[in-house]
């Protein structure tokens, strides 16, 4: 009797661990969304037997709904309101985790990044605001009065107080990676253990690539684009977020002069730049610091940041810099 007991636990054991590996071999699908959100494309990778029109709803949304916080392109947008002097205005909390990011990065690299600097940023013909033509002292004196993260506040109420109603706010810097962590969050929420989400070259991943097996291989787009797209560098991420800036990515060129003039603006004297940091690339645990940072990298002196990277243990960096002959490569420790 005894043997017959055990001989029907271990069957009914066997038949239990049968039925649990088979419920975690269902096989999943490869999934590939593509589009053109924030002005720019994305594409996103992930493993899940979920309809991809339903994914795509659930994308579709996030979208909007963080564009309506957050973007200075639309005209009734929660920031575009608070822009225009709205001291009515309730954010929501997409606003306020962007905010709160900015507030850490702001101090992080001594005012380098910093938000405010939209009026410069309009000044010089980066926004959607019309450029000045000729940017004098005197004009940039008065737009640096209103620049300077420490002039604006978020209450408890999701109201937002300037010291000025005229100092314009631009999260364009790291909205673009909030996005992409918002929507790798509803991916893994959705049950999706391994994905990919690029937007405008920000990237967030999980897991491994579903072609490989393997963690995802990324590419870093050279900054000396000619007629034909080159890379910097390739690397595999797993679990992490990659974020790029350089002068590839947007510049003006002044009618009169010729001169050429990156989309970066220094915050602490309201210079766009001249530099020959061609490109910054940041590695972080989230999307939107690694965002933040290259562009805070972009503005500041080698040397410092340099020195700021290397006192943050959760961040990497990579700096592109245009030498007399040819391009040099800056990796921080452990890139």
């Amino acid at each position: 009797m005894r043997s017959i007991l055990t001989g029907f636990r271990l069957w009914n054991s066997l038949a239990l661990c049968w039925a649990v590996f088979s419920c975690n071999q269902i096989p999943t699908k490869a999934n590939y969304l593509q589009g053109f959100e924030l002005g720019t494309s994305y594409n996103i990778h992930y493993i899940s037997n979920i309809p991809e029109d339903k994914v795509q709803k659930g994308i579709d949304s996030i979208f909007y709904v963080i564009n309506k916080s957050l973007s200075t392109y639309l005209p009734q947008s929660d920031i575009s309101k608070i822009n225009s002097g709205d001291t009515t205005a309730v954010v929501d909390h997409h606003f306020r985790a962007v905010f709160e990011k900015a507030t850490e990065v702001w101090k992080a690299t001594d005012g380098y990044f910093d938000p405010t600097v939209g009026a410069l940023v309009n000044a010089y013909g980066f926004g959607p605001a019309k450029a000045i033509n000729e940017l004098n002292l005197q004009q940039k004196d008065s737009l640096l009065a209103l620049t300077g993260w420490q002039k604006v506040k978020l209450k408890n109420d999701n109201t937002v107080v300037k010291e000025s109603l005229l100092i314009y706010l631009d999260f364009n810097a790291l909205a673009k990676g909030y996005v992409v962590d918002v929507i790798g969050d509803y991916l893994h929420q959705m049950g999706n253990k391994s994905y990919m989400v690029e937007i405008g070259g920000e990237i967030v991943t999980k897991g491994n690539s579903p072609k490989t097996g393997q963690a995802w291989k990324i590419a870093i787009d050279d900054p000396r684009q000619g007629g034909q797209r080159n890379f910097l560098q390739t690397l595999t991420l797993q679990n992490q977020a990659l974020a790029s800036s350089g002068n590839y990515r947007k510049y003006r060129i002044d009618s009169i002069t010729g001169e050429r003039f990156v989309h970066s603006i220094n915050p602490l004297n309201g210079s766009a730049l001249k530099t020959n940091i061609l490109s910054t690339s940041v590695k972080a645990p989230d999307c939107m610091t690694a965002d933040a940072w290259a562009t805070a990298l972009m503005v500041m002196p080698l040397e410092k940041g340099k020195t700021l990277i290397e006192n943050a243990p959760q961040l990497e960096a990579l700096w592109s810099v245009a030498g007399e002959e040819d391009l040099q490569l800056i990796k921080s420790g452990n890139w």
